[in-house]
């Protein structure tokens, strides 16, 4: 079974592309963007959990 880690951040309005992407080369895959509760976006990503 795969085991995930899970990551929440900020979204930048004006740089929302750079940010997904250089999350995208670290191995996070996007999840879901919803307003946080300061107004501002929020990205959930995951990615599947290195093994220890």
């Amino acid at each position: 079974m795969t085991r995930w880690e899970y990551l929440t951040t900020p979204l930048i309005i004006h740089n929302t592309t750079a940010i997904l992407n250089n999350f995208g080369d670290e191995g996070w895959e996007l999840v879901q963007v919803v307003t946080g509760p300061e107004g501002g976006l929020v990205a959930y990503l995951k990615r599947p959990k290195a093994d220890a």
